[in-house]
C-alpha cells in the first residue's frame, strides 16, 4: 500500500496545529520543558563531575538530548524548525535517548560471575559516601 495515493490516511497530520486558544499553552508547556530538562541536565553534569564514571556520563548525555529535543520542539512551534527536520531530529533524539539509557543500565549490571548477587544488593559505587556508612 502506498501512502501516497491515500490522502485520507495523511490528512490528519498534515500542517494540523491546535487551535489558536492552544498556542500559548502549547507555547508554556514546551517552556517547561525546556526549563526543567536544563536542569536535570545541570544536575546530571554536576553528578558527573563528581563520579566521573561511563554510566554518569551516558545519562549526562542523554539528558543533554532531552534538552536539544525540546529545543527543537520550541524552534518548531516558532516557525524555525520545519516539520520534517523536526520530526527527523526528534524522533532520531528519542533512539539515541534510548540506545544510551539502556547502555548505561547495561553497564551497570552485576559482573560476569557474580550471578547469584541481586542487582539490589551489589554496591558498583567505586567511591561510597562514608559519612552514610551505618554504624
Amino acid at each position: 500500500m502506498v501512502l501516497s495515493s491515500s490522502p485520507a490516511l495523511l490528512a490528519p497530520s498534515i500542517g494540523t496545529w491546535p487551535d489558536s486558544q492552544l498556542t500559548p499553552v502549547l507555547i508554556a508547556v514546551i517552556v517547561l520543558a525546556v526549563i526543567g530538562t536544563t536542569v536535570l541536565f545541570v544536575l546530571g553534569l554536576v553528578a558527573y563531575s563528581r563520579r566521573r564514571t561511563l554510566q554518569y556520563l551516558l545519562v549526562t548525555v542523554a539528558l543533554g538530548a532531552l534538552v536539544t529535543r525540546s529545543v527543537f520542539g520550541l524552534g518548531t512551534v516558532f516557525g524555525l524548525v520545519p516539520m520534517t527536520v523536526h520530526h527527523l531530529v526528534e524522533h532520531s533524539l528519542d533512539f539515541l535517548i534510548a540506545v544510551l539509557v539502556l547502555y548505561a543500565v547495561y553497564r551497570s549490571g552485576p559482573v560476569s560471575g557474580s550471578g547469584d548477587q541481586s542487582s539490589l544488593e551489589s554496591d558498583s559505587d567505586p567511591d561510597p559516601d562514608p559519612t552514610l556508612e551505618s554504624e
